[in-house]
């Protein structure tokens, strides 16, 4: 992604869902964007806070100790160790910035699953 582009039309463009794609880095991190509908899946990244941003829509995060929502232009950091699940009643569009040594699914592997190779391909 150009220095210019827009994440939110980029997230917008992808056919995929829960499926996120590389559009920039950031020292250690990976700067991400998806297009989610429904719900993910429990999970959690036991070494790796996990940032998500909101570029259009809304997203409920689900987690033991209870659940946050954010809508666009908000943004919420679930702390490592975490356990969350999160859920999209309609369709969102969503930035991510994580370190690059965070799996995609944390300690699980669902049919969800994809690979920071699969989140690197080249955008159309």
């Amino acid at each position: 992604m150009s220095a210019t582009a827009s994440p939110r039309s980029v997230a917008r463009s992808l056919t995929e869902l829960w499926s996120p794609r590389v559009v920039g880095e950031l020292d250690d991190s990976y700067v991400k964007v998806a297009k989610v509908h429904g719900t993910f899946g429990w999970h959690a990244h036991a070494d790796e806070d996990e940032l998500f941003y909101i570029l259009d829509g809304r997203l409920r995060i689900e987690m033991e100790a209870g659940a946050v929502e954010i809508g666009e232009g908000e943004m919420f950091v679930v702390p490592k160790g975490v356990r969350h699940n999160p859920v999209a009643e309609r369709e969102c569009l969503l930035m991510l910035i994580e370190r690059k040594s965070t799996l995609h699914t944390g300690d699980s592997v669902s049919e969800r699953t994809r690979s920071i190779e699969d989140q690197l391909r080249p955008l159309v």
